[in-house]
């Protein structure tokens, strides 16, 4: 009967692969220390053909020998190896930001684009930026509804968030996900500009 990996258990140094392992459980059950030893050693000569390009590779093999061992495993180390204090460390505690995010589909980097862009001066960089802020706005809403959404609503949306400050006109703009938004001069009378439309 096959046994799948995700019954076994968990690999403390997965990279090593299951072989190795059984390996090291193997030298744990070996009662001669002579012997035991040379087990060691070789399954360290195994770890190094599979690695050869480790930084500072013979301390840091032996140090994975006592991490795959549970540091159970009885030999003379060559070298001064990790100890399980200094292995099994807490991770560092994260701290999270508390402010809340208005729209949780566009997301804090959005918000963030948003403010960097009320900070511009008007011009052809503010314009380009917006654009760019226009487009991920449209990709983070259709991650989050794949029923897709219209330009409109995402212009809105902008104009809602800078209380009005960027309310782009919707005849100027067609947002691609893909290429990015593409904004039209309209005030020249160009018809084929005005007919024109980059669909999404």
């Amino acid at each position: 009967m096959m046994e799948y990996n995700t019954k076994q258990k968990k690999l403390p140094l997965p990279e090593y692969g299951r072989s190795v392992q059984k390996m090291v459980d193997h030298a744990l059950t070996i009662e001669n220390r002579e012997e035991r030893q040379r087990c060691a050693e070789t399954i360290v000569r195994i770890m190094k053909s599979m690695f050869p390009d480790l930084p500072d590779q013979e301390r840091k093999l032996w140090d994975h020998l006592a991490i795959m061992s549970d540091f159970k495993l009885d030999i003379d180390y060559p070298c001064e190896v990790i100890k399980p204090e200094e292995f099994h460390v807490a991770p560092q505690h994260l701290s999270y930001r508390n402010s809340e995010i208005k729209n949780r589909h566009y997301g804090r980097v959005v918000e963030e684009m948003i403010a960097h862009a009320l900070t511009l001066e008007e011009g052809e960089e503010k314009n380009r930026f917006v654009e760019l802020i226009l487009v991920q706005m449209k990709k983070n809403y259709i991650a989050w509804n794949k029923d897709g959404v219209e330009d409109k609503r995402i212009i809105e949306d902008l104009r809602i968030y800078t209380n009005g400050a960027i309310d782009v006109a919707e005849k100027e703009i067609r947002i691609n996900q893909n290429n990015n938004a593409r904004t039209f001069n309209n005030k020249r009378g160009n018809n084929n500009k005005k007919n024109f439309k980059r669909k999404f």
